[in-house]
């Protein structure tokens, strides 16, 4: 009788003995992949991520204030929460709806499976190229936000830690969309988009700040459920500090649980969609 010996299967050889110098290696490759892809669609890529907060600092920063409806200082407070909710939006839709459609109609993720890395740091990839996508977001906005609001300028010292603000917001938005990303269906990404995203966006502070909501309780309460709002008040604490804001390590200590929380849910979810 002849004994049918099925070898161990190149991926999970590999994943078991493939050294720590070589992942990294695989891990910077697969990023430097996304980088290029991104290269090659970057007009599309900056038309998401500038077109409506452009028009928000437009109409509710310009055209608003110089008919009379808004205060001479409204652009300090709208400016630091329109590049808080671009990073926090744009790491979170690069991060999700790449990953549905990968998951659902191109099949590109099974390439990164193959790869000679755990399927835990091919989701942590996911979250590091989203993550940076966010932050371009941001950084994108400033200049532009500067520009168009009259008497706004953000001193030196604030932009090393209005950075560090972006690169912890931003982690968050894009651990939140590899959650998102892995629990919603193709076929209701819209709606997904349609239902949360826009609740986020309009109840994250980013238009007023929170401890201005003292006479309206109930929906002081709601912002206060959602991430965005910690990513505003942090960004308001760092570079328009005379603006009322939540105490800024508050404010990171609420991002970092939430971003802890958010990558171990979505790690798991990937990984239980990448099993199926």
């Amino acid at each position: 009788m002849t004994a049918l010996i099925t070898p161990p299967s190149a991926g999970s050889t590999a994943r078991r003995h493939v050294p720590l110098p070589s992942r990294t290696a695989v891990f910077l490759a697969i990023l430097r992949r996304d980088f290029v892809a991104t290269w090659r669609e970057m007009g599309s890529f900056l038309a998401q991520v500038v077109i409506q907060p452009v028009l928000l600092l437009f109409i509710f920063g310009k055209v608003l204030g110089d008919i009379g409806y808004t205060g001479s200082g409204f652009g300090d407070v709208l400016l630091p929460g329109l590049v808080a909710m671009n990073a926090f939006l744009g790491a979170l839709q690069n991060t999700a709806l790449p990953l549905v459609m990968d998951f659902s109609f191109s099949r590109e993720i099974e390439d990164r499976l193959l790869s000679p890395l755990p399927t835990s740091l091919v989701a942590l990839e996911k979250i590091v190229f989203g993550t940076l996508r966010g932050i371009v977001a941001a950084a994108v906005i400033v200049p532009i936000g500067l520009l168009i609001l009259p008497g706004v300028a953000w001193p030196a010292s604030a932009w090393l830690p209005a950075l560090g603000v972006t690169v912890i917001g931003a982690y968050l938005g894009a651990a939140i969309g590899m959650t998102v990303g892995t629990v919603v269906s193709a076929r209701r990404i819209t709606v997904m988009f349609t239902v949360v995203l826009t609740p986020l966006m309009f109840t994250g502070a980013t238009q007023f700040p929170w401890p201005a909501l003292d006479g309206m309780r109930w929906f002081q309460i709601v912002c206060a459920a959602n991430p965005l709002t910690y990513l505003s008040e942090a960004m308001r604490a760092v570079v328009v500090p005379s603006v009322p804001h939540i105490p800024l390590l508050i404010c990171l200590a609420v991002m970092t649980a939430a971003a802890a929380l958010f990558t171990a849910v979505g790690v798991a979810g990937f990984r239980r969609r990448a099993q199926d």
